[in-house]
C-alpha cells in the first residue's frame, strides 16, 4: 500500500473528500482505486476560527509500482511499513516452572498477554483485586471516605491507569511498531477503533473496566492465570539468580523468570528489593497541584468560534514554563472535561489524580501543575524520593483536615498569598471533596514560588489561565516513579537474572501505552531467555560494586 502524508481538509469536510483527494493527488481514477484506509488524523488549530484536519492515509490501488517511481522525489508518497506484530518465538513445549508476572496494569497485563500468546502460561500475581470489584472499593473511597489500602485508584487489575483519562499516546521512540499491537489488542478487547487513527487517542475509566475484563479473558484462554490479592511479599534469590516469589500468606511460587510490573506506588515491594540487595537508584519526578478552569474558557482559547465542534471534542493543553529560580513547571495528565480524584492508596495520606471518560463532557478542565525536582532534592538513599512523597501527602491530609478532603485554593488568593474562605465561578469536582485554606505549607518553598511564577506565564498562553476563580487542589505527588530499578541489555536486574523490571514502576514508561509497549519488550526477553536456556534465566549481567 502507498501512504499519504499532510492530506489536509476543512473541519466540516464530507466524507467523500478524502477519496477526492487521493484521486487527485495520485491522478488515477476511481476504478484504478482498491480500498483506503485512515492512519492518523489530527489538527491543526494554529488558526483559531480556521482549523483544518490533517490526515495520513494508507491506499491501495492497481497502479502501485508505477505511482512510486512517479513520486519517488515527493516526501508525502511513500510504501506503507509493515506494522504486523510477529511472535519472537513459540513455547516448544509444557513447562513446570511458569513465568511469574507481578502486577496486573497495562505492562503487566501485556506482558501476561504476549506471553500467553506464545504459549508459555504465565502466572500472573496481582495484590488487588479484580477491576470490577476495585472499583466498587475505590468509588467507595471517593464517596464515603473509607480507603482499602490494597484496593484502590492505585493497586488492583488495571493498574492506576484505569482510573485516569485512559490516554493512549506516547512520546516513546517505537521502531518496531509495538505501540500498534498494544491499540490493536485494546481494540479486540471492545475498545472504539478510532483509537487506531485519531490523534491523542483515549478511552476513559468506565468503558476501560470492560476492555481490561476482556483482555484477562484472552490471557485464560491461552492459558495463562490471573490470581488477585495475591501480595508478593518477598523474593526468593539464590547467588544473584530468582528462584521463585513469596506470597503475603506464605505461599510460595518457584520461577526463573519474574516480570516485576508494579506500578509506581508499590512503595513497600520497593523496600523488599531495597533490602534484598537489588540495585535501585533515585529518579527524578514532579510534585505540584491539580488546577481546574471551565472547559469552555480552554475549548474557546484553543479553537474560538469552531468550539463544540464534533470532530474536535474537548480541548486540552500543553505548557511549560522554565522559572528563574531554576526549575521548571509544565502541565501534566492533562483531563478535558474531567474530575480531579482522589488516589490515595495509604492510611493518613492524600493525593490527587485527574479522570474523564469517554465523553469528556464534564464542565471543567483538570491538570496537574507540577516541578521537576530531582534526587538532588531527596539526597538519603535510593528510597528518600518516597520519604519526600509521603511526608507530602501527610501534610495535604492535615490540611485537609484528616478526613481525606482535600486542601484547595483559588488562583487568585493563591498568587496574592492569601487563604481562600469561598469559592467563586468554579466549584472543585474532587471527591470526598475539598477544604479551602492555603497551600503554602503543602510543598517546599522552591515549589510553591514556581508554580506562582509559571501560572501568570500561562495565562500569556491561554488567556484566562490566572483566573481568580479557579481552583488548586493539592497534593500531586505521583506523577512517576521516584526510582529507577536498572536493568541490562536482556532486560533483566542488573544484579539479579531472572528478575525483569518493567514499567513504569521500575522509571521504564510513564502512561498506559509506553507501559503496554514495555511490557512487550519485556515478555520477549523472557520468552527468548526460556527458549535459549530450558527455563533458566540468562546468567549474563553487569556487577554492582559498593
Amino acid at each position: 500500500m502507498l501512504r499519504l502524508k499532510e492530506i489536509k481538509l476543512p473541519l466540516d469536510h464530507h466524507e467523500s473528500a478524502i477519496q477526492d483527494v487521493i484521486l487527485k493527488k495520485l491522478h488515477i481514477s476511481a476504478a484504478e482505486l482498491i480500498r483506503y484506509t485512515i492512519f492518523k488524523r489530527s489538527y491543526d488549530a494554529r488558526k483559531k476560527g480556521k482549523i483544518i484536519l490533517v490526515y495520513i492515509i494508507d491506499v491501495e490501488t492497481t497502479k502501485e509500482k508505477k505511482l512510486l517511481q512517479r513520486f519517488k522525489k515527493d516526501s508525502h508518497v511513500c510504501l506503507t511499513p509493515d506494522m504486523t506484530y510477529h511472535l519472537v518465538t513459540q513455547a516448544s513445549q509444557a513447562s513446570e516452572m511458569r513465568p511469574i508476572v507481578v502486577g496486573t496494569g497495562p505492562c503487566g497485563m501485556f506482558a501476561g498477554l504476549l506471553l500467553a500468546q506464545m504459549g508459555f502460561r504465565p502466572i500472573l500475581l496481582e495484590r488487588g483485586k479484580s477491576v470490577r470489584d476495585r472499583s466498587v472499593d475505590t468509588f467507595g473511597f471517593w464517596l464515603k471516605k473509607r480507603l482499602n489500602s490494597e484496593s484502590n485508584a492505585q493497586f488492583g487489575e488495571g493498574g492506576a491507569g484505569t482510573f485516569s483519562d485512559g490516554k493512549l499516546y506516547s512520546q516513546v521512540r517505537d521502531p518496531k511498531y509495538y505501540g500498534r499491537k498494544v491499540l490493536t489488542e485494546l481494540v479486540n478487547a471492545g475498545a472504539d477503533p478510532e483509537i487506531l487513527y485519531i490523534n491523542k487517542p483515549h478511552i476513559g475509566t468506565y468503558r476501560l473496566v470492560k476492555i481490561v475484563q476482556n483482555l484477562r479473558a484472552t490471557i485464560e484462554g491461552l492459558g495463562g492465570e490471573i490470581r488477585f490479592q495475591c501480595r508478593v511479599a518477598d523474593l526468593d534469590i539464590n547467588r544473584g539468580q530468582v528462584r521463585g516469589v513469596r506470597l503475603a500468606d506464605g505461599e510460595y511460587i518457584a520461577s526463573n523468570h519474574v516480570v516485576l510490573a508494579v506500578g509506581h506506588s508499590a512503595r513497600d515491594t520497593f523496600q523488599m528489593l531495597c533490602d534484598r540487595d537489588v540495585y535501585i537508584e533515585p529518579k527524578p519526578f514532579s510534585i505540584g497541584f491539580r488546577i481546574e478552569h471551565p472547559q469552555s474558557l480552554i475549548d474557546q482559547c484553543r479553537f474560538g468560534e469552531q468550539a463544540g465542534h464534533d470532530r474536535l471534542g474537548s480541548a486540552d493543553y500543553k505548557l511549560v514554563h522554565h522559572c528563574q529560580n531554576g526549575r521548571s513547571v509544565y502541565s501534566f495528565c492533562m483531563c478535558p472535561g474531567g474530575k480531579v480524584v482522589a488516589a490515595a492508596s495509604e492510611p493518613g495520606r492524600l493525593v490527587t489524580n485527574g479522570m474523564s471518560e469517554y465523553a469528556r463532557d464534564e464542565s471543567n478542565a483538570n491538570s496537574a501543575i507540577v516541578v521537576g525536582i530531582t534526587p538532588e532534592d531527596y539526597p538519603d538513599g535510593p528510597l528518600a524520593g518516597i520519604a519526600l512523597q509521603r511526608n507530602l501527602e501527610e501534610r495535604a491530609f492535615a490540611l485537609g483536615g484528616s478526613t481525606y478532603e482535600a486542601p484547595a485554593q483559588l488562583v487568585g488568593d493563591f498568587l496574592a498569598d492569601r487563604p481562600s474562605v469561598k469559592f467563586g465561578k468554579v466549584y472543585p469536582s474532587y471527591k470526598p471533596g475539598v477544604k479551602l485554606g492555603d497551600l503554602n505549607s503543602s510543598l517546599p518553598d522552591y515549589a510553591i514560588a514556581a508554580i506562582r511564577e509559571a501560572i501568570p506565564a500561562f495565562d500569556k498562553k491561554i488567556p484566562g489561565f490566572a483566573m481568580n476563580d479557579a481552583i488548586l487542589t493539592g497534593v500531586e505527588t505521583r506523577t512517576s516513579s521516584p526510582i529507577r530499578i536498572k536493568r541490562n541489555e536482556n532486560y533483566q536486574s542488573l544484579n539479579t537474572a531472572g528478575l525483569y523490571p518493567a514499567g513504569e514502576g521500575a522509571g521504564y514508561a510513564g502512561g498506559i501505552l509506553s507501559a503496554g509497549i514495555d511490557g512487550i519488550k519485556v515478555a520477549e526477553a523472557v520468552a527468548l531467555s526460556i527458549a535459549r536456556g530450558n527455563g533458566v534465566a540468562d546468567l549474563k549481567h553487569e556487577r554492582i560494586l559498593d
